[in-house]
């Protein structure tokens, strides 16, 4: 997902959920820094570098891919941006070396989404937001995985896009192309993509970068046939895996404030739709790459109060001026400190299931290791 659904969105499904403006505001804000701590950043910031929770490009030009490396790259990725559905999934007639990979793949409603949720429960609204973003990103990422895979992650030619022109439903070929300097043309369904390796572990395959931007947007509708799927059309449908998330995201923020007891799987909150489904869904679908000015629009007539735009800097001179000691009090403090526990919860999980992809996990004895990895 982008912006406009991480920080705008996000304002809106909190503050229907009852936090206050300012609440709302700080959710949102952390759901969009998840997509903006790279270390780069902590590195001017002078701050822990395990606190990262994404990788610019440069970053990632640097990055190794050897077994080190893919670990390094998969914490982050796996943590917060494609959370796996199920470390358990079996698959017959498969290696251990692709099904640790096939287990990463991204989707909603897994036992990982819920202690995610879990995990933020009676912390900071920082560490909320950390968890909403990785609500979120489990219905826009879906069917692909945070470590990099030709294999999984790689798309196919026959990659159609699905809307409606007319009154009726039409099927469009897409045009995958490297451009990074290009905007994406919706018109005439041209879209920039990584570059094609045919290394199983290059970089260019990690997430969904072989479709590009396109996985992101609201609108789109797509079907293709992913590798890993057994020669299978998928077909995702942004438009109402999107309202799921919204939905979602208000149910889960309502258990945050303590409205329910527990967050279970697979609930949404659909009294939303019930008052605002018209207003909600036409955001969803208009065909637009961006649409931070519609759900800011609709943020600000539901509290009455602007929403100001994100800006990156706006807490760095707080956690700068402060002093050492009092650091992990900040405002970018608190977030730091929900992203490393987040990080850490998903690597132990990931390590737990005998999947070395994210590295070892310190509550994990070396003999338990040993056994968990034969599986």
């Amino acid at each position: 997902m982008q912006e406009d659904f991480h920080y705008y969105a996000t304002y809106c499904a909190a503050y229907l959920a009852g936090f206050s403006h300012e609440e709302s505001l700080d959710i949102s804000y952390c759901a969009q820094f998840v997509d903006m701590c790279s270390r780069t950043l902590l590195t001017k910031l002078e701050a822990p570098l395990d606190a990262a929770t994404t990788q610019l490009s440069l970053e990632m030009m640097d990055a190794r891919t050897d077994i080190i490396g893919l670990q390094d790259i998969t914490r982050i990725w796996a943590s917060f941006h494609f959370l796996p559905r199920d470390l358990y999934a079996q698959k017959k007639w498969r290696t251990k070396r692709y099904m640790n990979k096939y287990r990463l793949i991204c989707g909603p409603n897994g036992d990982l989404l819920v202690k995610t949720v879990e995990l933020a429960k009676g912390k900071s609204l920082q560490h909320i937001g950390i968890a909403m973003h990785v609500l979120a990103d489990t219905w826009a990422h879906a069917n692909f995985a945070g470590t990099p895979s030709l294999v999984i992650n790689n798309t196919d030619r026959d990659f159609y896009e699905i809307f409606k022109e007319d009154g009726r439903e039409i099927e469009r070929k897409i045009k995958f192309k490297h451009s990074p300097s290009s905007p994406d043309d919706i018109e005439n369904g041209v879209y920039s993509n990584s570059i094609y390796q045919g290394n199983e572990n290059s970089i260019m395959n990690l997430g969904h970068g072989r479709a590009g931007h396109f996985p992101d947007y609201s609108f789109a509708k797509y079907k293709y046939i992913p590798a890993w799927g057994d020669y299978r059309v998928i077909v995702k449908d942004n438009p109402s895996d999107y309202v799921k998330a919204f939905t979602q995201l208000v149910y889960a923020l309502k258990y945050l404030r303590g409205q329910f007891e527990s967050f279970e799987k697979d609930t949404y909150d659909d009294s939303v739709m019930e008052i605002y489904g018209d207003r909600i869904r036409q955001i969803i679908t208009k065909r637009q790459i961006i649409a931070s000015d519609d759900w800011r629009g609709f943020g600000q007539e539901l509290s009455g109060k602007v929403v100001e735009p994100f800006d990156i800097n706006k807490y760095q001179q707080e956690y700068d001026d402060a002093p050492r000691i009092g650091k992990d009090y900040t405002y970018l403090g608190k977030f730091m400190k929900g992203a490393i526990a987040q990080k850490g919860m998903v690597t132990e999980e990931i390590s737990k299931s005998g999947n070395i992809l994210a590295g070892f996990s310190k509550g994990i004895s070396v003999d338990n290791w040993q056994k968990l990895t034969k599986r």
